[in-house]
């Protein structure tokens, strides 16, 4: 997955519009027009860094001459009181994009803070931890970079680029083996069919069926060990449903290859910066 730029661009648009609507008012009143100014922006947290490269995009669609000279790079760790980025532009650009710039860089630095913690939980496993469509309307581009910026791995970024047979289509199609021969017969061989299972049954049906990827839905840790004797090496195996931190290691022992973690998109804590204008 990359960062489409005109995708890019409009998120910023939007988000700028929606903050400046028909303008400053506190900024054009006590600041003159073409008054220029140095910043910077510091880090108030400790954590892994991602989107300053959005950051800066946000302030040049203010400010086009804006000078950027960036301390920090994505994907850096960082720690409380350093300064990630100077710039030097025009004073009233700076103060109108500060805060949509802020909002996209803590919102992405925070995904990117919590990924990490979540990959050096289960440092010495094979498994890969992924995101999923829990994101942020409109800004799911953004939380997927920044899930990859502290190094995790992207799953489908939404329903056009990948199969998975979830339960309510499952229930609609009439069972697993109803769903998995409607997609052999439509869709070509080069399609990777995934298919969340619930009980050991589906399980067997799934693999009966042929499926490339079985995904344990909320199982409880004995029964994906036993799900993934069966499955291995036939099929590769997620883990899904009730993953934190706290047990995201005892669900890598039981040798599945991928673990998804919802709340890394979906209950975001942002990771804190400021900007503060220094001359």
């Amino acid at each position: 997955m990359h960062l489409d730029p005109e995708t890019v661009k409009n998120i910023i648009k939007n988000a700028l519009e929606e903050d400046i609507g028909s303008g400053d008012l506190t900024s054009r009143a006590i600041i003159s027009e073409n008054a220029s100014g140095y910043g910077e922006i510091l880090a108030k947290q400790s954590g892994i860094l991602a989107g300053l490269p959005i950051a800066e995009l946000v302030f040049r669609e203010l400010d086009p001459q804006i000078q950027w000279h960036p301390l920090k790079q994505d994907s850096d760790s960082i720690h409380l009181g350093d300064i990630v980025v100077k710039f030097q532009g025009n004073l009233r650009a700076i103060l109108a994009a500060e805060r949509t710039a802020l909002n996209l860089l803590q919102r992405m630095s925070g995904i990117a803070s919590l990924t990490r913690q979540f990959i050096d939980a289960v440092q010495g496993y094979s498994v890969k931890i992924l995101d999923t469509r829990k994101t942020a309307p409109g800004l799911r581009m953004l939380d997927k970079y920044a899930m990859r910026t502290g190094g995790g791995t992207n799953h489908r970024m939404g329903l056009h680029d990948a199969i998975l047979v979830k339960e309510n289509h499952i229930q609609a199609a009439g069972g697993i083996q109803n769903a998995v021969r409607s997609l052999l017969q439509q869709l070509p061989s080069s399609f990777r069919i995934e298919v969340e299972v619930c009980t050991q049954n589906e399980v067997d049906e799934a693999l009966a069926a042929g499926v490339n990827v079985l995904l344990l839905d909320n199982m409880s840790i004995p029964d994906m060990i036993e799900a993934v004797r069966k499955i291995h090496p036939n099929a590769l195996v997620e883990a899904s449903g009730g993953v934190r931190l706290e047990n995201v290691r005892e669900v890598a022992t039981t040798g599945v290859d991928f673990i998804s973690v919802g709340a890394l998109t979906h209950s975001v804590q942002a990771l804190d910066f400021s900007l503060e204008i220094t001359a």
